[in-house]
This record gives structure tokens, C-alpha cells and sequence, in this order.
């Protein structure tokens, strides 16, 4: 097929953005539930450059390629999407949002925007209910020292998933890392408030991570609230069908 007879059918930009090198890679990250954020500066432009066009490209499976006001990007698959869904344990959800109140926080411009995943345990700790914590990791509200250790274990896994999905940079083999502005997928509700760390330390103390699976599939990520309207969405639509 010459490219005359593709373009009757694909949109010259859109043949410009699927053809490039990095696509065929960004899009299998895309569709592993990454998001794209600034400091991935080749596919950030790349995205940014065709970002209409590749909107049009994801809706054909029933998928939103969403820019967040942060400027990053990310899919989110509708119910009736041709795209795998995956929805974040409890656990997840809660670290979460509590790397999105430390990127919130002037300690990431005292650190340099640098944490440790000590670090990230011990503010876990102060900021969420630890009998809660316990029962993700024992079915218990009290825990022995080896109890704690496996919820440290925990959280170092739930980092490491959030690392696939974009959300912080790892810094080496020090345990560190840096937080992507991508962690504001867990932060959407507090960005219209006056003061969003505060709004953001309410979210921890008071929300509840409900919807979640116990292994989360590869697929794009759907968070809490999202899954929540979704399934909202899908029970009108039933019950408005004729």
C-alpha cells in the first residue's frame, strides 16, 4: 500500500506519530498503565507533539489518552475498553498518596526532591492509621516486629509497582528515589483546594482505598475514585437500555 492510499484512511499526522521510533515502546508503556511525565523528555514530546492525534488513535479502543493539568500523560480505559484494566491494591493507593503529600511537602525541597524508602515507611506511619496498616499485612489491628517487617516489605513492593507506573525515579541501587509529578493521580481531588497538603493529609487520614485486587493485572491503571465512576457509569447505562 503506498503511503498516498494510507493517508486516504490515516491522517498524515497520525502516520507521522505512529511511525516514529519510540512509539511501538511508548505504546506498550501506555498501555501498561505508565505515565508519561516531563522528565521522559522524548516521549513526553512525542505525545505532546501529536497529542490529538493520538487521542483519536486510543478512542478507536475505547481508551482516553488523558493530559493531566501537571502535564503528564496516561490512558484511562473505559469499561468497554480493548486495553487492559488493572486497579491498585489498598496498600498502593495508601503509599500512593502519601508520596503525592511529599511532593506537596517543602521537606522534598529540603531533601533536594530526594527520598529513601525508610523514609517513605516512617511518614506512612505518622500520617495513616497503623492498626490499619496492620490488618493489610496480618488481619490484625496489633503487630509484632515481624509483622512490621513484613509491611516494610509491603511498601517496598507497592514502590516498586509505582515505579513501573511512572510515579517515582529510582536513584541507583541506594534505595532512593525522586517523585515524579505523576503522583497526582492520587491527588486529583485536592487540586481546586487552597491548601492542597492539607486537603491531601485529609485524603490519607479519612479515605478509604475500598476497590482493589489482591494480584493487580498489567494493564492501564485505574485508581479508586475512577473505578468507583466507572462502575457508576456502567450500572445507568444498563439501567437506561431499551
Amino acid at each position: 500500500m503506498s503511503s498516498t492510499d494510507t493517508n486516504e484512511y490515516m491522517p498524515e499526522n497520525l502516520v507521522k506519530a505512529i511511525s516514529n521510533p519510540l512509539f511501538p515502546a511508548l505504546d506498550s508503556m501506555l498501555r501498561a498503565g505508565r505515565h508519561i511525565s516531563s522528565e521522559d523528555l522524548d516521549n513526553h514530546a512525542l505525545l505532546s507533539d501529536f497529542e490529538v492525534e493520538l487521542s483519536s488513535f486510543y478512542q478507536r479502543y475505547n481508551t482516553e489518552l488523558v493530559k493531566a493539568p501537571e502535564g503528564f500523560f496516561y490512558l484511562r480505559p473505559r469499561s468497554t475498553s480493548l486495553i487492559g484494566r488493572s486497579v491498585l491494591s489498598e496498600l498502593d493507593m495508601l503509599v500512593g498518596k502519601v508520596l503525592c503529600f511529599l511532593y506537596l511537602s517543602p521537606e522534598r525541597l529540603a531533601h533536594e526532591g530526594i527520598f529513601t524508602n525508610q523514609e517513605l515507611y516512617e511518614e506512612l506511619l505518622q500520617l495513616a492509621d497503623e492498626k490499619k496498616l496492620m490488618k493489610l499485612v496480618t488481619n490484625r489491628a496489633n503487630g509484632s516486629d515481624l509483622d512490621k517487617e513484613k509491611l516494610f516489605e509491603k511498601v517496598r513492593t507497592s514502590l516498586r509497582r509505582l515505579r513501573r507506573l511512572g510515579m517515582i525515579i529510582n536513584i541507583g541501587e541506594t534505595g532512593k528515589f525522586s517523585i515524579s509529578e505523576s503522583v497526582f493521580r492520587f491527588g486529583a481531588v485536592v487540586r481546586m483546594g487552597d491548601d492542597m497538603r492539607e486537603a491531601q493529609l485529609r485524603l490519607i487520614r479519612d479515605g478509604e482505598a475500598v476497590v482493589h485486587t489482591k494480584e493487580p493485572s498489567q494493564g492501564s491503571l485505574l485508581t479508586e475514585e475512577e473505578a468507583s465512576d466507572d462502575n457508576e457509569q456502567e450500572e445507568t447505562f444498563e439501567e437506561g437500555e431499551v
